[in-house]
């Protein structure tokens, strides 16, 4: 992997000059052009931004793209966001699904497929269809579920489609505590657990790898001590965990996180059996306060999030109309931003769309306010949806994946 451009001026190189020639053309250096893996000729978009002159360029260089098969879902937890929400409850057709497919030929960097959103997607009726698609264009899958419906044929017919990743939610370790989130068994979804490992082993295959997802609160985060036991008994690869995000007045009671620096969770490792090996659990976890390194891991991973509808969003925090409370209690209003529709257009094109590759490139510079760091947070008017004073809009400026506060697979 060659270096940046700010490496190389890092460690005392100077900057290649390049110059226009009688027709007002710039020629790139060969060099720049190969490390960066552009061919002599790519398309860009020219855009400004104080004084400076940047290119864009116009390449389909997605490497991850999640799918949101449904906005179903059959439980009720109290920390989601389908509690605040004004979108629709319903399904992904396969006509546009199979504009997804369709577009997905054009992505040739694509490396990941991820079903998951704020539905359950094993509840759509054809998720194994789905999912055997995207495996034929030997892109790697990985599913994000509550696994209530990952019964014994379920996990059979993942482990035979080639499913590599399958995280599962269980934000407690003890039954009544995983209830009070979910209003479920946890006894169900570790039975289940225990059926993909059996499927695995009969099938001889060591995918799909396991990975939990869990939601810290205060009324649970006492457990957190014994999840790495749970994961080595459930033979987890890995666990992720998240603070929440506060959809609720409930739920803002229950946070951890706040301004000023907190000592981190104590959490420990794990061994994981991976056939006749063995290996250690990989831990997960968010910062706890606000900081001052802000960065986009959607943007950074080049992902985009294609919904339900077909409608395509640059990361999970736009894909949908909701409200929650910032870091400093203000309560926002966000609007969904979508950036096309795969029903109308392909994904390489709604990727490398104008608005989509300035808005990529304001958030890789993370040009947008520090809306809780603001004098007048309290009082500003634009805080109260997803906008800002400066830069572009729709805006990060409150956004806690930024801040490494909540995370997601």
């Amino acid at each position: 992997m060659g270096r940046s451009l700010r490496e190389d001026y890092a460690c005392g190189e100077t900057m290649p000059k390049v110059k226009a020639n009688e027709h007002g053309c710039l020629v790139l250096p060969d060099e720049f052009l190969q490390r960066r893996h552009i061919l002599p000729q790519t398309e860009y978009w020219l855009d400004e931004r104080e004084g400076d002159l940047i290119l864009h360029p116009r390449v389909p260089d997605v490497r991850k793209l999640y799918l949101e098969p449904t906005t179903l879902c059959n439980l009720a937890c109290r920390t989601c966001i389908r509690n605040v929400w004004s979108d629709a409850e319903d399904s992904m057709d396969m006509d546009t699904f199979g504009h997804v497919i369709e577009g997905i030929k054009n992505l040739p960097q694509l490396e990941r497929v991820v079903f998951t959103a704020f539905g359950e997607p094993l509840s759509h009726p054809h998720i194994l269809e789905m999912i055997a698609a995207v495996r034929q264009r030997d892109v790697a899958v990985t599913v994000g579920s509550n696994g209530l419906l990952l019964d014994a044929a379920m996990s059979r017919q993942l482990v035979l489609l080639g499913v590599d990743r399958i995280v599962i939610s269980v934000d407690g370790v003890q039954p009544e505590t995983y209830a009070d989130v979910r209003g479920a068994m946890l006894s169900q979804v570790l039975a289940n657990i225990r059926a993909l490992n059996d499927a695995k082993s009969e099938l001889g295959s060591l995918t799909p790898a396991l990975g939990i997802e869990f939601v810290v609160l205060k009324s649970n985060f006492a457990e957190l001590r014994d999840l790495a036991g749970l994961a080595s008994q459930l033979n987890a690869a890995r666990v992720l965990v998240s603070n929440v995000l506060c959809y609720t007045e409930e739920m803002r009671e229950q946070m951890l996180y706040g301004y000023e620096p907190r000592p981190t969770f104590d959490a420990a490792g794990w061994p994981v059996r991976t056939g006749a090996w063995i290996t250690w659990g990989n831990l997960e976890l968010p910062r706890m306060h606000w900081g001052a390194e802000r960065r986009c891991r959607f943007v950074q991973d080049r992902s985009l999030v294609v919904g339900w509808d077909g409608n395509v969003a640059p990361c999970y925090a736009l894909s949908h109309n909701y409200s929650y409370y910032a870091i400093d209690g203000r309560k926002k209003q966000v609007s969904r931003y979508a950036l096309g529709n795969v029903n109308d257009q392909s994904l390489a094109d709604i990727w490398m769309s104008e608005n989509y590759v300035r808005f990529r490139s304001q958030v890789r510079a993370f040009h947008f306010p520090s809306c809780p760091n603001c004098d007048l947070r309290e009082t500003c008017d634009l805080r109260a949806s997803n906008e800002g004073c400066w830069g572009w809009n729709p805006s990060c400026a409150d956004c806690l994946w930024a801040q490494d506060i909540v995370l997601c697979p």
